[in-house]
C-alpha cells in the first residue's frame, strides 16, 4: 500500500481462496490440479485432432476448435494462480495482475458466449437450410464470425477495464475469492460504482440475455424442422447433431445464472466460491468430453490418427 496524505492507495490484493478450509486444503489442491491438467490436455488434444484431420474441416468443428482454445485460455487465466496460492502464507496478487486476470477471464467468457451463439446459428443452417448450408456457412463467413466474436469479447472487456481503472481502492484489500472477479472488486472500491454497475447490467443484457434469446430462437426453428422429418431415424440423426451443443449451452448459461442469482440473493462467500467453480473450472473440462463422448466423427478421426501412427 502507498500512502498519499490521509489516503492509502492499494497496490496489491489478498486472494483468500479456500484458506478457511485448512482440513481439506490438500485434497482441494490435488482435485483442482488434476482438473486443470485434464482440461488443458483434453482441449488441446481435441484442437490438434480437428486441425490434423481433413474430415473435420467443417464449420461445426472449426467453431469447436475455437471453443477448445477459449476454454484453455479461460481456465489458465485463474487456475495456476489459485493453485500457487494454496500453500503460500502471503496469498497476494498485484493490482495490475488482478486487473489483467479479470480482463483475460472476462474476454474469454464473453467470447465463449458469442461463440455458442454462432454455433447455434450453424446448427440452424445445417438442419433448417441443408441444401444451402455450404453456401451459407462459407469459410469466409466462418472466419468473419470468429473474428467478430473475439472482437465482441475484447470490446466488452475493454469497456469494463476502462471503468475499473477509474476506481480507487484505499482499503481493505482482502478478496474472499480465488479469483479477481468484478463484484469483489466493486465491493472493495472506495469510490462510487454506480456507473460501472449500470454498464455491467447493460453488458449482461447484451451478451447474456440477447445471445440466450438467439440460441432459443435457433433451436425453436430446429425443433420445428426436425418434427417435419418423416422417418424416425432421420429425426434421431438430426437431433443427435445438436445434443452436444445444446448440453454445452445449457451448462454454460445455467451455471452463470446460478452464480449470478446466488450472489444477488446474498449467498455466503464460501457458497459463492464453490458455485463459481462451475463455470470457472468444471465446464471447460466437460466441454471436450461432451463433444467427444457420443460423436462418431470424433471417434472415427481418432481411429484414422491411430492408423496413421501405426503405418508410420
Amino acid at each position: 500500500m502507498i500512502g498519499g496524505g490521509n489516503i492509502t492507495w492499494i497496490t496489491y490484493f489478498i486472494l483468500l481462496g479456500f484458506s478457511d478450509f485448512p482440513s481439506i486444503l490438500t485434497v482441494l489442491f490435488v482435485i483442482f490440479l488434476l482438473i486443470y491438467i485434464m482440461t488443458v490436455t483434453w482441449n488441446l488434444c481435441l484442437l490438434v485432432l480437428i486441425r490434423m484431420d481433413p474430415h473435420l474441416h467443417t464449420p461445426m468443428y472449426f467453431f469447436l476448435s475455437n471453443l477448445s482454445f477459449i476454454d484453455i485460455c479461460y481456465v489458465t487465466s485463474t487456475t495456476p494462480k489459485m493453485l500457487f496460492n494454496f500453500f503460500q502464507e502471503q496469498r497476494t496478487i498485484s493490482f495490475v495482475g488482478c486487473i489483467v486476470q479479470y480482463f483475460i477471464f472476462s474476454t474469454m467468457g464473453l467470447s465463449e458466449c458469442c461463440l455458442l451463439t454462432a454455433m447455434a446459428y450453424d446448427r440452424y443452417a445445417a438442419i433448417c437450410k441443408p441444401l444451402l448450408y455450404s453456401s451459407i456457412m462459407s469459410p469466409s463467413l466462418c472466419s468473419q464470425m470468429t473474428l467478430g466474436l473475439y472482437m465482441a469479447g475484447l470490446s466488452g472487456s475493454l469497456s469494463q477495464l476502462c471503468a475499473l481503472l477509474q476506481l480507487h481502492f484505499c482499503g481493505p484489500n482482502i478478496i474472499h475469492h480465488f479469483l479477481c472477479d468484478l463484484p469483489q472488486l466493486l465491493n472493495l472500491s472506495c469510490t462510487d460504482t454506480f456507473f460501472i454497475q449500470i454498464m455491467l447490467a447493460i453488458l449482461t443484457m447484451t451478451y447474456g440475455i440477447a445471445s440466450a434469446i438467439i440460441v432459443m430462437l435457433s433451436y425453436s426453428y430446429i425443433v420445428i424442422s426436425i418434427m417435419k422429418i418423416t422417418s424416425a431415424k432421420g429425426r434421431s440423426k438430426a437431433f443427435n447433431t445438436c445434443t452436444s451443443h445444446l448440453s454445452t449451452v445449457s451448462l454454460f448459461y445455467t451455471s452463470g445464472w446460478f452464480v449470478y442469482l446466488s450472489s444477488s440473493c446474498g449467498g455466503s462467500s464460501s457458497f459463492d466460491r464453490f458455485s463459481s467453480l462451475l463455470y470457472a473450472i468444471f465446464i471447460p473440462m466437460l466441454n471436450p468430453v461432451i463433444y467427444s463422448l457420443r460423436n462418431k466423427e470424433i471417434k472415427e478421426a481418432l481411429k484414422r490418427l491411430q492408423n496413421k501412427r501405426r503405418h508410420c
